[in-house]
Parts: C-alpha cells; structure tokens; sequence
C-alpha cells in the first residue's frame, strides 16, 4: 500500500514539474518579445501553441471558456504586434493565427515570413510549411513588401486515411 502511494506522488510531482517548467518555457517566450506573462497571455499563448497548426480566435475562446472577449483581442494584436503569432489571411475573410518562428521581428509591421501556408480540404487544418526557396518577386513601378503564398489540397493525415 505504501509503495502505491509512493508512486502515485512520484507521478503527480513529475506532472507538476512539467506544467511549471512548461509555463516558465511559455512565459519567457512571452518575455524575449517584451511581453509581461500575465496568467492570462499565458493560458492564450498556451492554447496556440498545444493546437500545433493555426487556430482561429473561435477555437482560442472556446478553449478559454469564460473570459473577457476585448481582452482576448487585446491580447492577440499584441501578440501580432511583437511577433509571437502572425495571420494568416485565406479566402472567404478567413483569418487564421499561427505561432511565429522564434526570429520573427514585425517591429510593429508586416511579419517577414519565408513560408507558405496550406489549408487541407478534407480536415480543414492550416499548417505553415517551409520552402526550400521562397520566390522573389520583381515588377518595374512597384515596391513589393508582402509575399504570401497560400496552399490548398489534402495534408498527409487525411491522405493515409483515404
């Protein structure tokens, strides 16, 4: 009986060892940007980076559960603004957000992103995949500053279950 007891408290520390080692990761992520980890920025920053793909601000808040909806907007152009999360604009007025590359600079400005995002038909799952190279573009008269580039078909996931 003792040793049970022993091992189920090994377990629970274990567990809150990797919660609070989890939140101090998130909250320095928060702090390289300049981004005072607050509980609530880090339970929205959490949510982001667990879905492992882009999420919209509907799936942030449904995973929140009660909260102050100004406070999450607040909070995610903030995040857009420091270049923790960047947006991802699809067609139909779909905008999506995705955690940004560690390097990512916006300097309250466009985020220079090398990558193209890919929306699955099937699941509907947006991903950011990187290029082997990013196309350069060029036309006399104009000063081009954005590139996006916006994939559609069917990711490896759905692909295998076909």
């Amino acid at each position: 009986m003792q040793q049970r007891c022993k091992t189920r408290v090994k377990i629970y520390t274990f567990a809150t060892v990797m919660q609070k080692s989890r939140k101090e990761f998130l909250g320095a992520m928060l702090q390289a940007k300049g981004i005072r980890p607050t509980p609530f920025r880090l339970q929205v920053l959490d949510i982001i980076e667990r879905k492992g793909a882009a999420i919209n601000a509907g799936e942030i808040e449904t995973d929140l559960g009660p909260h102050d909806r100004i406070t999450l907007y607040r909070t995610l152009k903030t995040f857009t603004d420091e270049g923790v999360i960047h947006e991802i604009a699809l067609s139909g007025n779909e905008r999506m957000m995705a955690l940004c590359a560690s390097d990512c600079q916006s300097d309250h400005g466009p985020h220079a992103h090398q990558h193209a995002h890919f929306k699955c038909k099937v699941c509907g799952e947006v991903v950011c995949l990187a290029l082997n190279h990013f196309p350069e573009i060029t036309r006399a008269g104009y000063a081009i500053e954005e590139v996006e580039i916006n994939l559609q078909g069917t990711c490896p996931n759905c692909l295998g279950a076909a």
